[in-house]
């Protein structure tokens, strides 16, 4: 790809997956790049934390999506192997049940899970799950171009892009069908219903309120999960490192308190310490409501529309833990469910509470397909609950948190597994620390909840009412999830790229009068 060797000016504010994207495509073309951040290292929410002498994966971990990777470093004038080393996994993830003997592993092959299934559920569920493969691999095919691919959806276009073929798709999951209620048509089993609706979860959503097309997270799951030789944050550390080499420059400690506006259109940033950093445009990856809240500035308060309290996505309570197990036999990646699952998501988006009787989540990441540790070794664990985003106005009492870790603990004891759980061993996070780590989230990880058939076309895309600033990161479209956020850095970079040739066409092209014709940048739409 030619580099535009131009003069143009461009700042990126965040250095999570898709401020990276961005700044790592723009320096590929020859812009001048600089990147600001305000923590130490970059990765934003593929963040690691240190405890007990331990360097825990404190975020993502699972790894999904390769050709999202694959096409963006081809773009980028790199390979995969510019990357950590990536190892497939057989074993997507060992499930369990409270009072249960019976674990249920899912495997990249779908003939293996539907074995697995026929021992665990019998061969009538098997038969359901093939079926289930079959219309999620439909929904993902037909969804992947005009709507994962896609700059920002809007229902016009989707319905045409689709076709005929992906509007009987949809149409088959039953108009407006929540995961949930579509799911109760393919199995007959709770626990496997209960499983494939965690599926909204990875979106922080309830499968009560999602749309049923998020049943193509397991197409996503089939198509490949691996693991990461140094865990995500080295994801995070390699795309900092390319785009370095590509002529960016990273600055960390470094936080963006101001975007700078002048004649209607960004014109730079301002750091904290009142350093200016001149630049023709910004793009910024972080929370679009902190561009509401006023946290970048009252110039850009206007640029996007805000999220109320009440559309948040999910937060979490995570416990980072280096130290023994005994008992269950841990895969990588682990899911625990507990009886009720309705009243789960009832507590945390009506009651806004900690779940009484929450999933826990653990990612035992010194495991793979076949690890065995040592007895009595220790080793690396992230623990997570889903919680309330109210990080923001709500801080958990401590008598909450600690009932929900000893449900949490009694669970996992409860399906066997013995976790030696002492504090210098064991660090948690809430969502008030997560709000303060991603300002003006309330601690939510993954933007906007996907609730609702139309909440698909309500995230921002890359351009926003101000011109000359653009959008990356979880918060818009595509939505959350690594592989996400990094399309949407891509998309960021794409759109500012496309602007700045129509200028430069524009420039050439003079109409009559000797007026120049009005640039996609200064026409920038909501």
């Amino acid at each position: 790809m030619a580099e535009l060797r131009t003069d143009h000016r461009v700042v990126v504010v965040g250095a999570g997956i898709g401020g990276l994207v961005s700044a790592l495509l723009l320096a590929r073309r020859g812009l001048q790049v600089t990147l600001v951040e305000a923590a130490a290292t970059p990765g934003g929410k593929m963040r690691q934390t240190r405890v007990d002498g331990a360097a825990i994966d404190a975020g993502p971990t699972v790894f999904t999506m390769r050709w999202v990777f694959e096409q963006i470093l081809a773009e980028a004038g790199g390979t995969l192997a510019d990357l950590p080393a990536l190892t497939p996994l057989n074993v997507l993830a060992r499930h369990a049940w409270r009072g249960h003997h019976q674990r249920l592993d899912l495997h990249a092959s779908r003939e293996q899970s539907a074995a697995a299934i026929g021992e665990f559920a019998g061969p009538a569920e098997a038969r359901r799950f093939l079926g289930f493969c079959d219309q999620a691999q439909r929904v993902y095919r037909a969804l992947e171009g005009p709507y994962i691919r896609a700059a920002r959806p809007r229902m016009n276009a989707l319905a045409r892009d689709l076709g005929p073929r992906g509007l009987m798709t949809l149409a088959g999951l039953g108009p407006f069908a929540s995961l949930w209620s579509s799911l109760g048509r393919h199995f007959h089993d709770h626990r496997l219903r209960q499983l494939f609706a965690r599926y909204a979860t990875y979106t922080g959503s309830s499968p009560w309120q999602s749309p049923a097309t998020l049943m193509l997270v397991a197409q996503v799951e089939l198509d490949g999960v691996w693991s990461v030789d140094g865990g995500m944050h080295a994801i995070a550390q390699s795309f900092a490192r390319l785009a370095e080499r590509r002529g960016a420059t990273l600055r960390y400690n470094a936080p963006c308190e101001r975007i700078l506006v002048q004649g209607g259109r960004v014109r730079g940033v301002v750091l904290a310490g009142g350093e200016e950093i001149a630049a023709d445009s910004v793009v910024f990856n972080g929370a679009p409501q902190a561009l509401v809240d006023g946290l970048l500035g009252d110039r850009v308060t206007h640029a996007v529309p805000p999220l109320p309290v009440a559309r948040r996505s999910l937060s979490a309570l995570t416990w980072s833990a280096h130290t023994a197990t005994a008992g269950f036999p841990l895969a990588r990646h682990n899911v625990f469910f507990d009886d009720d699952y309705h009243a789960e998501f009832d507590d945390i988006f009506r009651l806004r509470q900690l779940p009484r009787a929450g999933t826990v989540y653990v990612c035992a990441q010194d495991r793979s397909d076949h690890d065995s540790l040592p007895e009595g070794a220790r080793e690396r664990l992230l623990c997570l609950v889903n919680a309330p985003a109210d990080g923001d106005h709500r801080p958990l009492p401590p008598e909450e948190t600690l009932h929900c870790e000893q449900h949490s603990l009694a669970l996992l004891r409860g399906c066997g597994l013995q976790i030696d759980w002492t504090p210098q061993q064991v660090q948690m996070t809430t969502p008030q620390d997560f709000h303060h780590l991603f300002p003006a989230t309330g601690g939510a990880l993954y933007g906007q909840a996907t609730h609702g058939w139309m909440a698909s076309f309500q995230r921002p895309g890359a351009i926003c009412r101000m011109p000359g600033l653009y959008l990356a990161g979880g918060g818009v479209h595509p939505g959350p999830g690594v592989p996400m956020a990094a399309l949407s850095g891509q998309r960021a970079a794409a759109t500012l790229l496309g602007h700045l040739d129509s200028t430069s066409r524009s420039r050439r092209v003079a109409t009559s009068g000797g007026t120049s014709t009005r640039s996609a940048t200064t026409a920038a739409t909501p």
